[in-house]
């Protein structure tokens, strides 16, 4: 593992860090030194199964309006933003359902960064939005998904372009097959698994710890020169 002391007392918001690729993020922060606060949708930190530890826990339903703004004014100014929460519906191909996971995944995104953005320019910090390989790829059941994730992708780049004169940076990751509680079912199927990482040139799942590595990396002061980046996470996936 990494070392990164340059985190050590930083302020540092992952959104829907309560499990997966969020909570690895959370976790690295934390081990490097900073001071984390995660959110998830239920009341609690007891309310999941994971060990949320040594992690400062903010109850947030994006889905709503002025979550965002809130959240914020509880954290105070931050030096690192991680917009990891997101979410998808059976009911995309519904005028309600595609707007539900637009609201989450793409408008409460901007509404964080808008409401982070002082703290963020008197702080010199870095933003890193969680992408998707549907960023670039079409998913064809998931259409409000892929719209999202792909609009997170032109979200990235205007917020990069707009406030690099603020010291801001703005990155985005784009994980690939990650084995998270979500991907179970794809892994309990062995052929159906094997089927699936034919496409991936590595042939292997990728790890939450490795995604968040990268997370970290785009984060930091190693990174001083990157801005408006897309990087996939994906054992090459992106190759093919």
């Amino acid at each position: 593992m990494f070392s990164w002391p340059e985190f050590g007392g930083r302020k540092v918001l992952v959104t829907g860090g309560s499990q997966g690729i969020g909570l690895a993020c959370a976790r690295a922060f934390a081990a490097a030194g900073a001071d984390v606060t995660i959110t998830g949708t239920r009341p609690s930190a007891a309310d999941y199964a994971d060990d949320l530890s040594g992690l400062s826990y903010r109850q947030a339903d994006f889905s709503r309006p002025g979550v965002a703004a809130a959240l914020i004014e509880t954290t105070g100014p931050l030096d690192v933003l991680v917009n990891n929460a997101g979410t998808g519906s059976r009911d995309e191909y519904t005028p309600e359902g595609f707007r539900a996971v637009l609201e989450v995944n793409l408008a409460s995104v901007m509404d964080l960064c808008l409401a982070a953005h002082e703290g963020l320019r008197a702080r010199g910090g870095a933003i890193v939005n969680m992408g998707s390989l549907s960023s670039f790829l079409a998913l064809r059941e998931t259409p409000a998904y892929t719209a999202s994730k792909a609009g997170l992708l032109g979200l990235t780049r205007a917020l990069a372009d707009k406030w690099a004169p603020d010291g801001i940076r703005v990155n985005m990751v784009a994980p690939g097959f990650i084995r998270t509680r979500m991907t179970e079912m794809q892994r309990a199927d062995p052929d159906y698994e094997k089927r699936l990482l034919r496409a991936v040139p590595q042939r292997r799942w990728g790890e939450p710890e490795e995604v968040a590595q990268c997370v970290l990396f785009l984060a930091s002061p190693r990174a001083p020169y990157v801005t408006g980046q897309s990087i996939a996470i994906d054992g090459g996936l992106m190759l093919r």
